[in-house]
């Protein structure tokens, strides 16, 4: 087994707006240099159920699948499977836990794992995953973080 990539942090917003913000609010905080086209302007979808998608769709209507949502548990939990850039046989899981720490601080648990369905490329595609999330999150956290004064 590779061990899988575990992160967690809070962010200052209560439980449903960080649940929100992740799902239904996605294309306005994922980045364009972590999607398949890399193109500005695309859209980012997830569809908030169970057998959903989460794909992005160019500004050409060029869809490119990234997985399919296997848990929806809306406001604490949601986890999907996950090809972006590889085929969906070598799909790699991301399980989601949102906890509220308190009325305005969410608490956000992500574990990825699978990594041993890529066979020896498992623990290099692993390690450049983390990187990936080190770069990814902090967008999330700036979209999901609700200013006090407005």
């Amino acid at each position: 087994m590779i061990e899988p990539i575990r992160l967690s942090f809070e962010v200052e917003c209560a439980l449903d707006h960080a649940f929100e913000v992740w799902t239904s609010g996605i294309s306005q905080w994922w980045p364009a240099d972590h999607t398949v086209s890399g193109e500005h302007g695309l859209t980012v979808v997830l569809e908030g159920r169970q057998g959903g998608r989460i794909f992005e769709r160019s500004s050409s209507g060029e869809v490119h699948v990234w997985g399919e949502v296997i848990i929806w548990e809306p406001p604490t939990r949601l986890a999907y499977t996950w090809h972006l850039k590889r085929s969906v046989a070598e799909a790699t899981e991301v399980d989601i836990r949102f906890q509220a720490a308190s009325e305005q601080t969410t608490r956000v648990e992500i574990e990825h794992r699978g990594w041993e369905r890529l066979g020896n490329e498992g623990e290099p595609w692993r390690d450049r995953n983390r990187g990936g999330w080190a770069t990814l999150l902090p967008h999330y956290v700036t979209a999901a973080t609700v200013d006090p004064s407005t």
